[in-house]
């Protein structure tokens, strides 16, 4: 059973989706929470691929020489993690966003 969420664990996260989509570049309080979001964003995924990682390995020195058969599936998550895993900031996103235009118009 998950926890339940505290409420200033609730308060403190990100109201904005992970995107500069939408976002008014003049408006500071809607580009830090942008840029905000897309921070925490990349650090939720590299925590998860480091819990991911600790548990791997805690499955490798139980299963011993069985690892490779009874530790795939969290190998294969690994290695899905660990493609977004860096933490690349905001910087990037911000400057080379392009914004999506309706096809067919």
């Amino acid at each position: 059973m998950p926890t339940p969420l505290s409420a200033s664990h609730i308060s403190r996260r990100p109201t904005v989706p992970p995107t500069f989509e939408g976002v008014n570049y003049d408006d500071q309080t809607a580009l830090k929470a942008a840029q905000d979001s897309v921070i925490k964003e990349q650090w939720v995924r590299s925590m998860m691929a480091r819990l991911v990682r600790e548990e791997l390995g805690r499955c490798y020195y139980r299963e011993g020489v069985n690892h490779l058969e009874r530790c795939g599936r969290l190998r294969d998550r690994y290695m899905e993690l660990l493609k977004d895993a860096k933490v690349k900031g905001h910087l990037f996103a911000q400057q080379n966003y392009v914004p999506k235009t309706e096809e067919g118009s």
